[in-house]
């Protein structure tokens, strides 16, 4: 696997054991955006972000075999989460997952809703946006502690900052933040990301 994909796997384990920790009571919560860009700064509930990351990694099987969205079509578009969200989560992460060890080639072009993409850009962007949305849901069900392994927030670090300028001209990084002495890895991705690692979730 090229080490975006190898990112990618570690970064759903770590996802799709925050959301597993979602209680019925909880699903409504509501998660500030998580982008500067314009087309994604909308609040979200945590079902409604976990419904869009779900039909996501539907998608992506098709998406690396080369089907263009008018191909795909919107046989995803339903809620995938139904009864019972951790399994339909569980069920579409495995999909994804299985797809993605299959990459071998990064500099492949693939159709995406965002338009045509490198196979490398598409999984660093999908990378980041679990990593983050895994850290906001664990902030917001009064976690103090990133949920990142060092292994991945080391991996992401490395793999994303020589391109911070490029990520956030996209609207997925913001302008870093002080970066303390003898940080951690998870710490050191996310406050070069621009974001805390410790937020005060009211």
């Amino acid at each position: 696997m090229i080490r975006e994909a190898e990112l990618f796997v570690l970064a759903e384990g770590v996802l799709v054991e925050v959301l597993g920790r979602v209680r019925a009571d909880c699903w409504r919560i509501v998660l500030a955006p998580m982008f500067d860009a314009p087309c994604a700064a909308k609040p979200a509930t945590i079902r409604q972000a976990a419904r869009h990351y779900a039909r996501e990694n539907a998608r992506l099987p098709e998406v690396l075999a080369g089907r263009t969205p008018d191909e795909i079509g919107d046989r995803h578009d339903g809620d995938l989460l139904g009864a019972d969200p951790h399994g339909g989560l569980a069920a579409a992460s495995a999909g994804a997952c299985a797809a993605v060890r299959e990459v071998g080639d990064g500099a492949a072009v693939v159709q995406t809703e965002s338009g045509r993409l490198t196979v490398s850009e598409l999984l660093w962007r999908l990378d980041i946006a679990r990593c983050f949305l895994a850290h906001d849901i664990a902030m917001h069900l009064d976690s103090r502690v990133c949920p990142f392994t060092e292994e991945l927030a080391r991996g992401m670090w490395e793999g994303t900052w020589p391109q911070a300028a490029h990520w956030r001209e996209l609207g997925m990084f913001r302008e870093p933040l002080p970066l303390p002495d003898h940080v951690s890895w998870r710490d050191r991705f996310l406050l070069c990301a621009g974001r805390d690692p410790h937020p005060l979730v009211g």
